[in-house]
């Protein structure tokens, strides 16, 4: 009997890590959790916001698309720091950076204080998955790689729950303001991983080695890379337009009154369908990293985003309740769950020296043109409703599904 054998079974994969994998799993795990939350109160506030602010769903959806540009930049930036300073370095100084400006996000008195405070909140928010996504995949072997990658993903759903609970108290007696104090609660984290969370053992060997050089983003261009960047690039770019499309509005398709092309729930009904959601969510990403590395990426990757297409459409011309609360959380659990295989699929591409970098730009390019999502969907709701404008995101994923003809399976290599 093998030692995989041994340690086979639903934790098995987690046994057979190393203390230094658990750890940096659990920081990258906390970290992009908290990333969610901090980020996706915005979603959750926004009808509310809105009417306070007198914001037009337009309005609304430049600043979600504003957020989603800094977001492109952080990561870009911070993957290329964590190849430079490392990946924990990386990770605390995102943290801190979206935390604090999450927390800013409550003094804003003005459209343009609320968009200029999102636009550093984005910074950090792009740079903790560059650095954190790095870290797990450096951590895990290649036959675990998946599952460590898919139950740091998972944080997001359980993040962004968290959120639609805090909403869900917190609204209702003190008010959007008092939403987004709660989001600097993150930084507290930063202390911990500081002390307990060593950089990866490939990194520190690299760095260490008399002749290495300093590698920068052009060399995710050259040669090979450069016919495998842009399909990645691109099949990223659709999954993050359809899932910023349609996640940015489901909180005010939900809320919002008939009238405007919504459902009319409220707040705390609302923040219950969208817990529910997280739950579907949060078991996409998980059984994604067990599908994925026992069928394959790629075809794991297909069969959930063209599941989504589908599904979202049916999602989007419903006005009945309760079909909506049973549909939404397979919605999630397909129309987000292959997020997981991207950590993977790039730190499986891509050598120790650039890898960072790598996955900062192939993952925050594509959040740079999803960036248009949240405007061109709210755009098309206003003017012919929230049934049409979701079929954007899913004609997107179909697009995602198309650009795996020229992405090559990566399942099982070691990291070079």
């Amino acid at each position: 009997m093998t030692a995989d054998t041994q340690v086979a079974g639903l934790f098995g994969w987690w046994r057979a890590g190393t203390p230094e994998g658990r750890r940096a799993l659990v920081a990258g795990g906390l970290g992009w959790m908290l990333d969610s939350f901090d980020v996706m109160l915005y979603a959750l506030v926004l009808a509310t916001l809105m009417q306070d602010l007198d914001m037009s769903k337009q309005m609304a959806g430049i600043l979600g698309s504003i957020t989603l540009v800094a977001s492109a930049i952080g990561g870009i930036v911070f993957g290329i720091v964590a190849d430079r300073f490392g990946r924990t370095r990386a990770l605390v100084t995102s943290i801190l950076i979206y935390s604090v400006f999450t927390a800013a996000c409550g003094f804003a008195q003005t459209i343009a204080h609320l968009a200029v405070f999102r636009v550093f909140l984005g910074l950090g928010l792009g740079g903790e998955w560059a650095s954190g996504a790095g870290l797990v995949s450096e951590t895990w072997a290649a036959e675990h790689r998946g599952k460590a990658l898919g139950f740091m993903q998972s944080a997001w759903a359980v993040g962004y729950g968290t959120a639609a609970l805090v909403v869900a108290v917190v609204l209702p007696i003190w008010g959007w303001r008092a939403v987004f104090f709660v989001g600097v609660l993150p930084a507290l984290l930063t202390v911990w991983v500081q002390r307990r969370v060593d950089e990866p053992a490939i990194w520190r060997a690299r760095q260490a080695r008399p002749t290495a050089t300093t590698s920068g983003l052009g060399d995710i261009f050259r040669g090979d890379l450069l016919r495998l960047t842009v399909p990645v690039t691109l099949m990223n770019a659709c999954t993050m337009f359809a899932w910023w499309g349609f996640n940015q509005w489901i909180p005010a398709y939900l809320s919002l009154p008939a009238a405007q092309g919504g459902i009319g729930l409220s707040t705390r009904t609302m923040s219950g369908f969208i817990m529910a959601m997280q739950v579907g969510m949060w078991f996409g990403y998980v059984t994604f990293g067990f599908i994925s590395d026992s069928i394959g990426r790629k075809r794991a990757y297909v069969i959930y985003v063209l599941t989504a297409a589908v599904l979202l459409l049916g999602y989007g011309t419903s006005k009945t309740p309760g079909f909506l609360l049973l549909l939404g959380p397979v919605v999630a659990f397909f129309a987000t769950g292959y997020f997981t295989g991207f950590g993977a699929v790039t730190a499986e591409i891509y050598p120790t020296e650039i890898r960072a970098t790598a996955q900062g730009f192939t993952y925050n390019i594509g959040r740079l043109a999803s960036a248009v999502a949240p405007f061109a969907v709210g755009s098309m709701a206003a003017t012919h409703g929230f049934g049409t404008a979701f079929t954007l995101a899913a004609a997107a994923f179909v697009l995602a599904a198309v650009m795996w003809l020229w992405i090559p399976e990566t399942k099982g290599r070691a990291l070079a």
